[in-house]
């Protein structure tokens, strides 16, 4: 069962809902394909009058990273509308903010804890909307499953290794129960960027031990593969 959407902070009731529309364009996409940026403009702007929202638009143009972290502008917008600066995400399509059905499922967390709105056109989702939050939901739970399948699978092949005298993973420099925070977090199906966000959230040093130092996936990650890990993973 989904956890309730936070509310977000007072405004009149009157006031417009701030959207904030993120196109997208990476260096082999064709106007005339339908994922150019003018294209997905008019396709927000027309939704944006329909709905009477109050619209920005953002762009990262020419980018095909794989994940969210890899692009500054929706990075940018994500960070407003958590801060309750904006009520709404709305995109042209799926695939303008995610690639990754993990990816995705993120999102819709990171929009339901914080009390903001996901809208992709393509998809006719609106999280706002009882259809829209059941897609959305059933999208998660793909995802959560698709995450359990991999963990089973790496300790399945961790424990082969093992058997066979391999010594696996770097040594930690994490503290243990960071370590064993960690693995029970992936084992619960989290992805390395929610657990970077919740180890920064509650202050976790991070192995490099500087105090103004944050968790990455990439570190997280990291620390996942470590030798300590693997030992607790078994």
């Amino acid at each position: 069962m989904a956890s309730p959407r936070r509310p977000r902070r007072d405004r009149p009731a009157n006031a417009p809902v701030r959207a904030l529309g993120y196109l997208r364009v990476s260096s082999g996409d064709q106007v005339d394909s339908g994922a150019g940026l003018d294209a997905q403009r008019a396709a927000l702007t027309s939704r944006a009058a329909l709905e009477g929202w109050q619209l920005e638009v953002v762009a990262d143009e020419g980018l095909s990273a794989k994940n969210v972290d890899g692009r500054p502008e929706l990075v940018a917008a994500l960070r407003r509308l958590d801060a309750g600066d904006a009520d709404v995400l709305v995109t042209a399509k799926l695939d303008r903010v995610s690639r990754s059905v993990r990816d995705f499922a993120g999102l819709l967390d990171r929009a339901r804890d914080n009390g903001w709105r996901l809208v992709l056109l393509d998809l006719g989702i609106d999280t706002i909307t009882p259809a829209g939050e059941f897609v959305s939901n059933t999208l998660a739970s793909a995802a959560q499953y698709e995450r359990r399948i991999i963990g089973q699978r790496t300790r399945e092949g961790l424990a082969a290794k093992r058997a066979q005298g391999v010594r696996l993973g770097r040594p930690s420099i994490a503290p243990a129960e960071v370590v064993a925070r960690v693995v029970d977090r992936v084992a619960a199906g989290a992805g390395w960027s929610a657990i970077a966000r919740e180890l920064n959230a509650d202050g976790v040093p991070t192995p490099s031990g500087k105090p103004v130092a944050r968790w990455f996936p990439n570190t997280v990650r990291q620390v996942a593969h470590g030798q300590d890990a693997a030992r607790l993973a078994s």
